[in-house]
């Protein structure tokens, strides 16, 4: 129908031959524009038909980083959402250089080691998993070397970013000597606790201290299961001086059983 208006334009000589052949070439350039389009729409809308977005990884979904009729690209840096593995977790701490051999050797003989994920306070147990592997170097500004383990953690009790505290068990002592670690004391001769005799008058004994933590140390010879030693007001002490026994809300006195060697290890991250 184009045609034929601009046909009938030229029979009374307005327009001129020239120009109507190239209104003509624009329309026909014009039509195959939009076919050209409308064969994109068609094919966008197949591949959007018969295609899905799929996550290279299984994990948490976080909050959307894109609303309902943004445009994105593949190559955009942003993304959709941002998706974390958790099921499993990998834990973060540091171990102090001094007990490296002690695990290495743990792990040379095939032995699991068991590491446990304990909360802020230090008070409730939320996972356990095992050790997968060391660092290759020291940080020789801590003293420290960093170390991975890994939890399964199909209860999500561990999140990304959280503050855990980590205690890995490396071996097991049976019939441990353990007393209480402000009890043992360092002099010029070396480690020693105080003993108290049937008397309540106090001995100094020279040790030999074992694996520790904060708050307990197996001493491997220097006192026998049964003891009594002073935790409190050390410095007053003199040989046979006799002191007031105060009654511990806990027990002050050394005693045989089984003891778990455990590494408590501060700011551990998952």
């Amino acid at each position: 129908m184009t045609w034929r208006v601009i046909n009938n334009w030229q029979k009374p000589n307005l327009v001129s031959r020239q120009e109507l052949d190239a209104q003509q070439a624009l329309v026909s350039e014009t039509e195959g524009t939009i076919k050209a389009d409308e064969a994109s729409v068609a094919s966008a809308q197949l591949q959007l038909d018969w295609s899905r977005i799929t996550a290279p990884v299984d994990g948490r979904v976080g909050l959307k980083q894109v609303d309902v009729g943004n445009q994105i690209s593949s190559g955009d840096t942003t993304g959709i959402v941002v998706i974390t593995q958790t099921h499993p977790i990998d834990l973060l701490f540091t171990l102090p250089e001094s007990d490296i051999a002690t695990v290495v050797q743990a792990q040379k003989a095939g032995k699991p080691l068991v590491v446990e994920a304990w909360d802020r306070t230090n008070s409730k147990k939320l996972s356990e998993g095992t050790l997968l592997s060391l660092d290759n170097q020291i940080d020789a500004t801590t003293g420290t070397i960093k170390v991975k383990a890994r939890f399964n953690n199909q209860d999500d009790a561990l999140f990304p970013n959280q503050f855990v505290n980590a205690r890995m068990l490396v071996d097991t002592e049976q019939n441990a000597v353990v007393i209480p670690t402000a009890a043992l004391q360092m002099g010029n001769e070396g480690h020693f606790v105080w003993v108290l005799n049937s008397e309540n008058k106090v001995s100094k004994h020279l040790v030999t201290p074992g694996i520790q933590d904060s708050q307990k140390v197996v001493i491997r010879a220097g006192i026998s299961a049964g003891d009594r030693v002073v935790t409190d007001g050390i410095d007053r002490l003199t040989e046979g001086a006799k002191v007031e026994v105060v009654e511990a809300q806990s027990a002050t006195t050394s005693e045989e059983k089984a003891t778990s060697r455990e590494y408590a290890k501060k700011g551990a991250r998952s």
